[in-house]
């Protein structure tokens, strides 16, 4: 996939292929940019930002201008079309006021295995009942491991490392291995919180049989 220069919109975030991601638009480099995107169809890329600019970050679309203010702020709606490599950044494309770079889009192969992906379903389904939020979420609805990353604790760090990878069985594994390690230590913390709530209130036992 071909090299080309994009504007960049740094955030301490990571955005997936196809999850919508609302803004709130307030500096003028910014409001100069998302102008631009709105007039042109332009797009514009967020490097993950955690203490410097880091070598990934998501390529993103405006999908609507929800409200402008009198002061020039804007309220978008944006959808993250794909990854990309960070090859270059610049702190003004000049004579535009925001940063830019060089970057070029990740390939992302869809080579989901089917009992991989039930064996993560059942672990997020695990994590969701013992967190009782099933009412919140329903983890059959999914249809991929980004679908997932956010609603199930990962570190800024941990979705980096999967924004990173190329294949759907790979980002599998990886959530497969942080939920079977996450669920202990989530079913730990739950029973603990349950037995700090019982602290100070009268406790019925059944006496013991002996």
């Amino acid at each position: 996939m071909a090299k080309r220069v994009v504007p960049f919109f740094p955030l301490k975030l990571v955005a997936f292929p196809g999850e919508h991601l609302n803004l709130h638009i307030f500096e003028p480099r910014y409001k100069q940019l998302i102008n631009e995107c709105l007039e042109t169809g332009q797009t514009f890329v967020i490097p993950v930002f955690n203490e410097n600019i880091m070598d990934f970050g998501s390529e993103m679309e405006v999908t609507e201008l929800f409200k402008r203010y009198e002061t020039g702020e804007m309220d978008i709606k944006t959808r993250c079309l794909n990854a990309v490599q960070i090859f270059s950044f610049k702190d003004k494309l000049e004579p535009k006021l925001y940063a830019g770079g060089e970057v070029e889009s990740i390939e992302n192969i869809e080579d989901q295995n089917d009992a991989q992906w039930e064996e993560l379903r059942s672990l997020a389904k695990r994590l969701i009942e013992v967190l009782k939020m099933e009412a919140k979420f329903d983890v059959d609805l999914v249809k991929n491991s980004f679908e997932l990353a956010h609603k199930l604790g990962l570190s800024l760090e941990q979705e980096y490392d999967m924004l990173q990878m190329v294949r759907e069985s790979q980002r599998q594994t990886y959530m497969i291995n942080h939920l079977k390690r996450a669920l202990p230590l989530v079913s730990e913390m739950e029973r603990a919180k349950e037995k700090i709530k019982m602290n100070g209130h009268f406790q019925h036992h059944d006496p013991l049989n002996f």
